[in-house]
């Protein structure tokens, strides 16, 4: 009799999963997922052919998506030219974006997990206080941060780049969120074996949030190179310029050149598009994974 009141009530959860299958995999399903795939790949697609183009053809109305001639100008042009220091430009995005990512886990991995572990007066306050600053327009900071880095003579520099923003509310909130799904287990362990906190989030905490920290420095890596304002503000040098910045420079002054400027763009996604392809396994699960447990 138990059995077969156990069967009844297994019996619907199995159809409404097997229904449910049904959808995900019918052709409504796919039909939506090649239009997404569509709405997110046209927009690459026509900038990296544009690229390609005529300076005539990109201009021309009605509009083609197929290129009518290929050509290398706007490539020869951005890459030859001494005025347009295009790899250069890069050389410093990928630099200042690297130091910032690194510097962004390194700050974000210590508060989250002091926030996340450890018990001292005023901790929820702070953590209050943290989340608040999330709801503040960054322009708000623009002024401010631009007379402490005239302060500290950082203006035209690396640095000016690196440090600002560095320990921004994001970056601790994820990383707090990931902390607390970890099993206190582990750790009650190493205090047992006589490790300290520092051991403990070196040895145990940081190889375990491995998606979590990966997610979060591509996150902050993409948040430096395509950062377009703060870079005009701080850097004078066309040498000492980032890529973002550098190629709002190739716009003319009466004209727009949009097969340079689309050549420039393809320069700054290429670099993106090989990191994504190869973490993207660790910022799925990370993105997945935080956030279980507050």
């Amino acid at each position: 009799m138990t059995t077969t009141t156990k069967d009844t009530q297994t019996q619907p959860v199995r159809t409404h999963r097997r229904a449910h299958r049904r959808d995900r995999n019918g052709p409504l399903f796919w039909v939506g997922l090649v239009l997404l795939t569509l709405i997110f790949v046209a927009p690459i697609l026509w900038m990296f052919l544009t690229a390609f183009r005529t300076q005539a053809d990109a201009r021309r109305i009605p509009i083609t998506f197929i290129p009518d001639e290929i050509t290398f100008r706007a490539f020869e042009i951005i890459f030859n030219e001494a005025q347009n220091p295009v790899l250069l430009w890069a050389f410093n995005s990928l630099v200042a974006a690297v130091l910032h990512s690194l510097l962004v886990l390194a700050i974000a991995s210590m508060a989250a997990y002091a926030l996340a572990r450890m018990k001292f007066r005023g901790r929820n306050v702070i953590f209050v206080a943290l989340i608040g600053t999330m709801f503040i327009p960054g322009f708000v900071f623009l002024m401010p941060n631009y007379l402490l880095m005239d302060r500290l003579m950082w203006l035209d520099t690396i640095l000016a780049l690196v440090v600002p923003g560095a320990a921004g509310a994001f970056g601790v909130f994820f990383l707090r969120q990931f902390f607390l799904s970890i099993p206190r287990e582990l750790e009650e362990t190493a205090l047992i074996d006589g490790a300290n906190t520092w051991t403990i989030l070196t040895r145990i905490v940081i190889p375990i949030s491995r998606p979590a920290l990966v997610t979060l420095g591509v996150l902050a890596f993409l948040g430096n190179w395509n950062d377009f304002v703060w870079p005009i503000f701080v850097l004078f040098s066309p040498e000492r310029m980032t890529l973002p910045a550098g190629l709002s420079s190739l716009r003319g002054a009466f004209a727009v050149d949009y097969p340079v400027v689309m050549a420039g763009a393809t320069v700054a996604a290429i670099p993106v598009l090989i990191l994504y392809a190869f973490v993207q396994r660790y910022v799925i699960e990370g993105v997945a994974t935080s956030g279980i447990k507050g």
